[in-house]
């Protein structure tokens, strides 16, 4: 039989992660792999909000306004301010993703644009 939690347990442990990020986290768009660094976006102060069991991060869309590599956007990793990963396996796509793009080709120097972000508890 699976494990089930509650959604007032869901929420505390994603607001764990919410805590975790701290102020100056950021989420990093990458190669598959993570071979390659795509973009990053600075995450606000307070990174999201948790209801339902879903972490929605605040204030999107967001934008990287230079690329810091060409690629094709594979999966997304959230890091904190000292570049600890927090959260990693994030799907990446221009819709029905944990992260979705306005296109998942990128180039160098491009501006990238993240319309959204948020996690689902299992």
């Amino acid at each position: 039989m699976a494990v089930t939690y509650t959604t007032a347990l869901k929420n505390t442990r994603l607001d764990a992660v919410v805590t975790a990020i701290g102020s100056g986290g950021k989420l990093q768009i990458c190669t598959s792999g993570y071979g390659s660094i795509l973009a990053e976006i600075t995450l606000e102060a307070t990174a999201g909000t948790s209801s339902g069991g879903v972490l929605t991060f605040s204030s999107f869309p967001k934008s990287d306004s230079s690329a810091n590599a060409t690629g094709t956007a594979a999966v997304a990793r959230i890091r904190t301010s000292a570049d600890a990963d927090v959260v990693t396996g994030l799907t990446v796509g221009t819709s029905g993703t944990d992260v979705v793009l306005d296109s998942t080709s990128i180039t160098s120097g491009q501006v990238v644009t993240l319309n959204s972000a948020t996690i689902t508890h299992g």
